[in-house]
């Protein structure tokens, strides 16, 4: 949970207990969590209606997926597998041309030889 473990947990809750004191701690802890809550149901409500607004098409919406970063990842990610997509055709119709030269007439118009000397 927010990338804290239990050392850096008691090191605030000490620090906690000294800064307020044993006595508000709880009260503060409450309050805390309830802000949390708050905030928790204000996102979650922004949400809801955002998806209302936009219509069914957005009914699966996140809004983590409205972070730019996420945005840019995901296209450069695409643009990346259509690349390796291409590379890999053309891979293929270079193979497919090599099998379909097996009896070498054609190799030579195909592939050229460079064992001339000019």
């Amino acid at each position: 949970m927010f990338g804290i473990g239990l050392p850096e947990l008691a090191v605030l809750a000490f620090v906690g207990v000294l800064f307020f004191g044993p006595d508000k701690l709880p009260d503060l802890a409450r309050q805390s969590a309830g802000l949390l809550r708050r905030v928790k149901d204000l996102a979650d409500g922004a949400r809801d209606e955002l998806r209302t607004q936009l219509g069914p098409d957005y009914s699966d919406l996140e809004l983590r997926d409205l972070d730019p970063r996420s945005i840019v990842r995901k296209h450069v990610t695409a643009a990346f597998e259509d690349d390796h997509d291409d590379v890999r055709d053309v891979k293929e119709s270079w193979a497919d041309d090599d099998s379909d030269d097996s009896d070498g007439s054609a190799a030579s118009a195909t592939h050229p030889t460079y064992d001339e000397a000019t």
